[in-house]
């Protein structure tokens, strides 16, 4: 296997996330073969629609539980550091409600930066498919700028013109993209992986486990959606619209002093 042109993501990687699963998911494979991966998940993971929780008692027991769950995927391929950002902010970061906590969790994750000195960044693409994934985009660019730091990214899924879904393909092919097939032991210990979020069931089958794919963070306007269709949250009807979450983005940029978007 020739990992030659995934060199940048096998040191020291700084893997941002929003959601515990995220991380299996979209580099299960190509975290076994990082030499000092962290995982930071951006969000406690658990909504605060009762959907999504009611079976676990509590908004803050099934967050527990996917804590838990994120602990037990990392110990599965040998990931010592994880960081839950929700526990570095005074302010709750809840699934679905990032994009409006960007100065607190911008600063956790700056924190977290300076802390470990990473030499690269990775995290999700920007897609439509759930507002916390197009968050820990715009978050990891503005880290990736602020700390002079390369960043790379990864696609989970979004809707197609017609409105169907799609998985693990970015919008727009448009850059490089390396694609990092997993077989053999590496798709066992994926495989693993995924089997510790047994509270994700329902949603994980739609995913390839055998695919991977990266290229480097393509320079995005986050001040409009990342395409011009409807948005896989907004065909699912939650209640931010994509224009909020832009506003939000624009909102955070503007706040941002020249010293913040150069260096800390």
């Amino acid at each position: 296997m020739d990992l030659t042109p995934l060199a940048p993501l096998l040191g020291r990687t700084l893997v941002i996330v929003a959601h515990p699963d995220d991380e299996s998911i979209s580099c299960g494979g190509l975290l076994q073969h990082m030499r000092e991966p962290c995982v930071v998940f951006a969000t406690d993971g658990a909504p605060e629609d009762e959907y999504f929780w009611s079976r676990y008692g509590s908004r803050e027991a099934y967050a527990a539980i996917r804590q838990d769950e994120a602990r037990a995927a990392a110990k599965t391929v040998g990931v010592n550091k994880i960081e839950f950002l929700p526990l570095h902010t005074q302010v709750p970061l809840m699934d679905q409600r990032l994009y409006r906590s960007l100065p607190q969790a911008f600063s956790a994750l700056s924190t977290i930066v300076e802390r470990l000195d990473p030499g690269c960044l990775l995290t999700l693409a920007y897609e439509g498919g759930h507002p916390d994934h197009d968050a820990v985009s715009f978050l990891t660019a503005q880290l990736g700028r602020t700390f002079s730091l390369p960043v790379w990214e990864t696609p989970l899924y979004h809707r197609s013109e017609s409105g169907g879904g799609v998985f693990q393909r970015f919008v727009e092919e448009r850059s490089e993209v390396v694609e990092h097939p997993i077989a053999a032991e590496e798709l066992d210990a994926k495989l693993r992986m995924l089997g510790c979020y047994k509270s994700q069931f329902d949603a994980l089958p739609s995913f390839d486990s055998g695919r991977e794919r990266f290229r480097p963070q393509v320079a995005y306007d986050y001040s409009r959606p990342p395409h011009a269709g409807k948005l896989n949250y907004e065909i699912w009807q939650w209640r931010m619209t994509p224009q909020e979450v832009c506003a939000a983005f624009v909102d955070f940029s503007s706040s941002m002093t020249p010293l913040e978007k150069t260096v800390r």
